[in-house]
Protein backbone atom coordinates (compact mmCIF):
# COMPACT_ATOMS: atom_id res chain seq x y z
CA UNK A 1 0.00 0.00 0.00
CA UNK A 2 1.47 3.36 -0.99
CA UNK A 3 1.71 6.28 1.45
CA UNK A 4 -1.28 8.23 0.08
CA UNK A 5 -3.55 5.17 0.10
CA UNK A 6 -2.49 4.47 3.66
CA UNK A 7 -3.15 8.10 4.68
CA UNK A 8 -6.64 7.95 3.16
CA UNK A 9 -7.34 4.67 4.97
CA UNK A 10 -6.26 6.20 8.29
CA UNK A 11 -8.40 9.28 7.63
CA UNK A 12 -11.47 7.17 6.82
CA UNK A 13 -10.88 5.13 9.97
CA UNK A 14 -10.69 8.36 11.99
CA UNK A 15 -13.95 9.58 10.43
CA UNK A 16 -15.76 6.32 11.19
CA UNK A 17 -14.58 6.44 14.80
CA UNK A 18 -15.58 10.08 15.27
CA UNK A 19 -18.95 9.61 13.59
CA UNK A 20 -19.85 6.54 15.64
CA UNK A 21 -18.92 8.30 18.87
CA UNK A 22 -20.86 11.44 17.92
CA UNK A 23 -24.00 9.41 17.15
CA UNK A 24 -23.63 6.76 19.89
CA UNK A 25 -23.37 3.99 17.30
CA UNK A 26 -21.36 0.82 17.10
CA UNK A 27 -18.64 0.58 14.48
CA UNK A 28 -20.84 -1.80 12.51
CA UNK A 29 -23.75 0.64 12.53
CA UNK A 30 -21.52 3.49 11.38
CA UNK A 31 -20.09 1.36 8.57
CA UNK A 32 -23.57 0.36 7.41
CA UNK A 33 -24.57 4.01 7.32
CA UNK A 34 -21.39 4.98 5.43
CA UNK A 35 -21.90 2.12 2.96
CA UNK A 36 -25.57 2.93 2.41
CA UNK A 37 -24.98 6.61 1.63
CA UNK A 38 -21.66 6.40 -0.23
CA UNK A 39 -19.68 8.13 2.51
CA UNK A 40 -16.55 6.02 2.04
CA UNK A 41 -16.27 7.08 -1.60
CA UNK A 42 -17.03 10.70 -0.64
CA UNK A 43 -14.26 10.70 1.97
CA UNK A 44 -11.79 9.09 -0.39
CA UNK A 45 -12.57 11.49 -3.26
CA UNK A 46 -12.41 14.56 -0.99
CA UNK A 47 -9.48 13.50 1.19
CA UNK A 48 -7.17 16.31 0.08
CA UNK A 49 -9.52 19.01 1.37
CA UNK A 50 -11.19 17.22 4.22
CA UNK A 51 -8.16 15.88 6.07
CA UNK A 52 -7.00 19.45 6.73
CA UNK A 53 -10.24 20.40 8.49
CA UNK A 54 -11.19 20.20 12.16
CA UNK A 55 -12.97 17.24 13.67
CA UNK A 56 -16.12 19.32 14.16
CA UNK A 57 -16.10 20.58 10.57
CA UNK A 58 -15.70 17.02 9.27
CA UNK A 59 -18.60 15.76 11.40
CA UNK A 60 -20.85 18.62 10.26
CA UNK A 61 -19.93 17.93 6.65
CA UNK A 62 -20.64 14.22 7.03
CA UNK A 63 -23.98 14.95 8.69
CA UNK A 64 -24.92 17.30 5.84
CA UNK A 65 -23.78 14.80 3.20
CA UNK A 66 -25.78 11.94 4.73
CA UNK A 67 -28.81 14.17 5.21
CA UNK A 68 -28.73 15.20 1.55
CA UNK A 69 -28.39 11.56 0.45
CA UNK A 70 -31.38 10.61 2.60
CA UNK A 71 -33.42 13.36 0.96
CA UNK A 72 -32.39 12.18 -2.50
CA UNK A 73 -33.38 8.65 -1.56
CA UNK A 74 -36.78 9.72 -0.28
CA UNK A 75 -37.36 11.98 -3.28
CA UNK A 76 -37.89 15.17 -1.28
Amino acid sequence: MDKKTQDIAYFISFCIEQYKNEHAMTGTQAMRCFDEYGVLEYLSMNYETMHTQSRQWILEDLNDFIKSRRKEESGT
